[in-house]
Order: C-alpha cells, then sequence, then structure tokens
C-alpha cells in the first residue's frame, strides 16, 4: 500500500491514485453519502461547456467528472497524472483524449482553452500556486476556471462533527469499501490541512485570476470557488 505524505511528494499521490483506480468513483459515492454526485452536478452548471468549446478537465482521473462537458457538446480533454485512473478511464471512455499531465508543468500550449476545472485534485498538487498559473496560461483571455475542493463547513456545531466524521469515521468506512483505505485517511488530513474558502480565493487572485467568488456546496463541506482570465 502507498500513503502520500502531507508534503505531497508527486510520485506518491500518484501511486496510491493508481491503486484505487478502478473503485474510485464508488467510493467517492459510499464514502461522500451520496453528495459526490450532486457535486458533479453543480460544476457541470458552473463551467456551462457550449458546443465546439475546449474544456480542460484537470485530475479528471477515469473522466467521470468530463462527461457532462462532452454531452453538452465540448471538445474535452481530461487530463491526470495518475496513469492507474487514466487506463480505467480509458477503458471506460476509449473515444477520449486522455492525457498524462502534470499540473504545475501542463502539456498544453498558452491559451487553449475557453474554461479549466479541476475537483477534488487541486489539494493533490505540490505546488497550488504553480497549478493555479498553469492553469491560468492554458485559458484563452475571457476563459474561465472552476475549482471543487473540499472546505471548511460554515456552522461552527456542524464543522465539528464534520472533522469528526473525517477523522475517526471515514477511516473505518475506506477499509470496507476501498482497496487502499490509507489513500482516504490522506484525504481526511489533506481536508484538515487546505486553505478555507477565503484563503483560495487569495490564491487565486494571486495567480492573476479576475471576478474570484465562491460557492458552499452541502454547508461548506465543499466550496465551488470561480475566476475569468482578463
Amino acid at each position: 500500500m502507498t500513503r502520500a505524505s502531507l508534503e505531497k511528494q508527486p510520485h506518491e499521490v500518484a501511486s496510491m491514485f493508481d491503486d484505487v483506480a478502478r473503485r474510485y468513483d464508488l467510493t467517492n459515492d459510499v464514502l461522500s453519502l451520496g453528495q459526490a454526485r450532486l457535486w458533479r452536478k453543480e460544476v457541470a452548471k458552473a463551467v456551462d461547456a457550449r458546443p465546439g468549446q475546449k474544456i480542460l478537465d484537470l485530475a479528471a482521473g477515469t473522466a467521470t467528472s468530463s462527461q457532462p462537458f462532452a454531452q453538452a457538446g465540448a471538445y474535452v480533454v481530461p487530463c491526470d497524472f495518475s496513469i492507474g485512473m487514466l487506463k480505467v478511464g480509458k477503458e471506460r471512455h476509449p473515444w477520449m483524449p486522455f492525457t498524462a499531465g502534470d499540473g504545475t508543468k501542463l502539456p498544453f500550449k498558452d491559451e487553449t482553452f475557453d474554461a479549466v476545472t479541476i475537483s477534488f485534485g487541486l489539494r493533490n498538487i505540490q505546488d497550488t500556486d504553480a497549478a493555479l498559473s498553469e492553469l491560468y496560461r492554458v485559458t484563452k483571455p475571457g476563459g474561465r476556471v472552476v475549482i471543487c475542493e473540499f472546505s471548511q463547513p460554515t456552522w461552527t456545531p456542524f464543522r465539528t462533527v464534520y472533522l469528526e466524521y473525517l477523522m475517526k469515521a471515514l477511516p473505518p468506512l475506506a477499509i470496507a469499501v476501498s482497496s487502499n483505505p490509507d489513500a482516504y485517511v490522506y484525504l481526511a488530513e489533506s481536508i484538515r490541512a487546505w486553505p478555507d474558502q477565503a484563503g483560495l480565493a487569495t490564491l487565486l487572485q494571486k495567480a492573476g485570476w479576475s471576478d474570484v467568488a465562491w460557492r458552499n456546496l452541502t454547508g461548506g463541506v465543499v466550496a465551488l470557488h470561480r475566476g475569468v482570465r482578463a
């Protein structure tokens, strides 16, 4: 088994996701108590993909998150640094242009995409600032970024219950449903260490994004951040 540290060495994180690739989507649905599907729908609405647009779905994994954009008629590129995830995705969606790539050094030309998005993956990239700058680089002027990531519940009593779930209930559940429960211990620890809503908004602005805003989902368990490249 591989357990990535919070220092987020890329090869450790990639190996961890390789290990859980086949059951990743099912496990997420179980551990999120069914909320993962709702979150994906909200991402799709925020990206608002249109026919003919080019969409980058970074940290796409098996490309479950990419399907709504393709169904809307956009040309979507699922990109991930986990080869295991990409292989499973290619088996399921052989027609999609899966691309291996590091979020801090994306293999795309400047100003390529009308929209870029990343769901539950920014937290796993070693250098958050570099990733946000790379997303900015490959986005066309006037294009948009949508980031869906775990955040901090806004209601204090619920935040306490949520953190207790993350650190105490989630690991035993992961043992029951995941091929690599250590991956979900890392998940819980990385969520606790991640910036809150305002903190991530500040990082987006620092990377050059304008009109930065966010919307809380499930009481702030997840936040949907948006920005525009001027």
